[in-house]
């Protein structure tokens, strides 16, 4: 037979325990990259229906990746960013433009 304080001595232990922490999952960047022929109004289009940017934010970015090449539009889920990516891959090969997005860990 167990006494009291056996019991209270149990119910502690159970209260020290922790669980173990879950890891953060990783970030993916979403690119857009540089082309001579998809044009400026397209790709501030593209930026303000899949990216839920205003005209300005878009702009800027458009102006971004049209000097640098290159510009990371946003940071996302693995799940979100691959959606992001071919929403805009899709909608450009519907517009017959060649403008490219991609995706890479964070």
């Amino acid at each position: 037979m167990m006494s009291e304080k056996d019991d209270s001595k149990e119910d502690q232990e159970l209260l020290v325990k922790t669980r173990p922490k879950t890891k953060k999952p990783p970030l993916y960047k979403v690119l857009l990259i540089n082309d001579d022929y998809t044009p400026m109004e397209f790709v501030v289009m593209i930026l303000e229906r899949f990216f839920g940017l205003t005209h300005a934010q878009a702009f800027d970015i458009m102006i971004t990746v049209h000097k640098k090449g290159l510009a990371v539009v946003g940071v996302f889920s693995y799940e979100v960013a691959e959606t992001k990516v071919a929403q805009v891959m899709d909608c450009a090969r519907q517009h017959q433009h060649p403008l490219q997005c991609t995706m890479e860990k964070e």
